[in-house]
């Protein structure tokens, strides 16, 4: 894959999109079926359409603002305090079923009991810093 390839994430209902350049620079896992993919800002070609925004804090310490579709709630995008260069999308956004797996797992002291992750990708109970 070339870095001029685009890559399209939308909401469940198509109103909000974000274009991207390339190939995200990290893709982790560790919610229940939630991946995120991690790209820089750089990246970023266009965001349309309408968007709410909703401030969190992780539980990491640091402030999340996530961006989300206000008519299905979708969140596509967020961005870290921690990492103001950065842009985090999820992964579920990109209808591409060759969309990069999963390289690591992250705060996997909550997840559920039931789910294992692949044996080949490292695991951490926390956030690496």
């Amino acid at each position: 894959m070339t870095a001029s390839r685009e890559r399209a994430a939308a909401c469940s209902c198509g109103q909000l999109k974000l274009r991207l350049a390339g190939d995200p620079q990290l893709v982790s896992s560790g919610a229940l079926f939630g991946s995120t993919s991690f790209w820089r800002k750089s990246q970023v070609v266009a965001i349309e359409g309408e968007r709410r925004s909703w401030r969190r804090v992780a539980d990491s310490g640091t402030g999340l603002v996530h961006q989300f579709c206000p008519t299905c709630g979708s969140t596509v995008y967020w961005e870290s305090e921690a990492t103001p260069e950065m842009v985090s999308v999820a992964v579920g956004t990109f209808a591409d079923p060759k969309f990069p797996a999963p390289v690591r797992t992250v705060w996997t002291e909550s997840k559920h009991g039931w789910l294992a992750f692949p044996a080949n990708i490292p695991h951490h109970p926390k956030n690496p810093k």
